[in-house]
């Protein structure tokens, strides 16, 4: 039998699925970024001239961040926007630790403190927040980012444009302590934002970067604590009309210093709230009412999340067909991928190879996907702050 995937003597139910199975994933990873690439690539890109006309509020939502959130408060205090313009907030959700006297000791700063006593999570910290913001643009922020100096007047930029309700930052992950998915992490963020900008180009974003991104006060959305508000709150804003822009020169800066098994669980929760948002405005999927819209969320959403059914769609299908040389070797290299997934899991000094450490990253975000998705059909919701990073761009 000659070796060809396409050889009609192995059409097949399990051939077809295979093939399914594997345009949906190319879609997903290459397709739909082709199509972005393919929408914006004769259009000129000019840079929004950075601005200090707007009042802006920059709200920090915290829980247990004493560790943290002096410095974050300290850097906040020589960002690059007029002092009389910029109100900094911060939500303490709950907090049990020196965090509240931290912030209060920045107080004659014109640092100001509001306390949620009872944790309800960080979107109802927001809510409660925003009823003292005085800013036309609220930025929200962790209390872990570290911004661009300029980043403010960036963000500041695209709002002169009276379309414009939204804007998202960029993201960047620091690996200072060689966690075991730093390398995928900075790696995917660099694929993410890239879609971002492109999506951007193409009209607008469908959700921001939760560590840095900023909404007129008068377009907010208070919404369920269950609901991740990156992802909703532009969602609303695109609902009222307006745009949700990517400013890539507004730089925000995170260590991911954590392990496999954290970023699992916080990749589990994110997926969760995600689909929990989704639902609450089904109005954007239907691609009728909202074409362009519904294919974003579908393709970079949706469909990102329904991968790792894929991957056992394929993984199946090349394991029955195996007789094959063609879906034999296919299978051989699936195995292959998993292997080194597995070993880098089980081996921790191998997580420093890119091509240990890719493979391990990707299986780790699939995986909580697909527990994630499971978690969310089955009525689970997760509503409270954790202390580490947690935002929609993983997705």
């Amino acid at each position: 039998m000659p070796f060809s995937l396409l050889s009609v003597s192995e059409i097949s139910p399990w051939s077809i699925l295979f093939w399914l199975c594997a345009a949906a994933i190319g879609y997903a990873y290459i397709g739909y970024p082709a199509l972005l690439w393919l929408v914006t690539r004769f259009q000129k890109h000019r840079a929004v001239p950075a601005s200090t006309a707007p009042t802006l509020t920059l709200l920090i939502c915290a829980h247990n961040e004493a560790a943290n959130i002096g410095r974050k408060l300290l850097q906040c205090l020589e960002l690059n926007y007029p002092k009389d313009k910029l109100q900094i907030l911060v939500a303490s959700d709950g907090s049990t630790d020196e965090t509240e006297d931290i912030v209060r000791f920045f107080a004659p700063e014109g640092v100001e403190l509001i306390i949620v006593p009872q944790q309800a999570g960080k979107t109802n910290a927001q809510n409660v927040a925003m009823r003292s913001a005085k800013g036309e643009i609220v930025v929200f922020s962790d209390a872990t980012t570290e911004y661009h100096p300029d980043a403010l007047q960036y963000i500041a930029g695209n709002f002169t444009n009276p379309n414009v309700g939204a804007v998202s930052g960029r993201y960047t992950y620091c690996d200072l302590n060689a966690s075991s998915v730093g390398e995928g992490s900075r790696a995917y963020a660099g694929y993410d934002n890239r879609i971002r900008e492109m999506q951007s180009s193409a009209g607008s974003l469908t959700g921001c970067c939760g560590c840095i991104y900023a909404v007129r006060r008068d377009l907010y959305t208070p919404l369920e604590p269950g609901i991740i508000s990156d992802l909703v709150e532009p969602m609303h804003v695109l609902l009222q009309g307006a745009k949700v822009k990517f400013e890539p020169r507004a730089l925000a800066r995170e260590d991911v210093g954590h392990n496999a098994g954290k970023e699992f669980s916080m990749r589990v929760r994110v997926v969760a709230r995600a689909l929990t948002g989704l639902s609450s405005v089904r109005q954007l999927l239907a691609p009728w009412k909202h074409p362009w819209i519904a294919l974003q969320l579908f393709s970079h959403k949706l469909l990102r999340y329904a991968v790792p059914l894929f991957l056992i769609g394929m993984l199946a299908a090349t394991w029955m067909l195996r007789s094959s040389m063609a879906y034999g070797t296919l299978l051989v290299l699936q195995l292959a991928f998993y292997g080194l997934a597995i070993l880098a899991a089980a081996i921790p000094a191998l997580q420093k190879k890119r091509v240990f450490s890719l493979p391990m990253y990707f299986c780790v975000m699939n995986a909580a996907a697909l527990w994630g998705a499971i978690k969310f059909m089955r009525g689970q919701r997760y509503t409270v702050w954790k202390p580490q990073r947690e935002t929609s761009h993983a997705g």
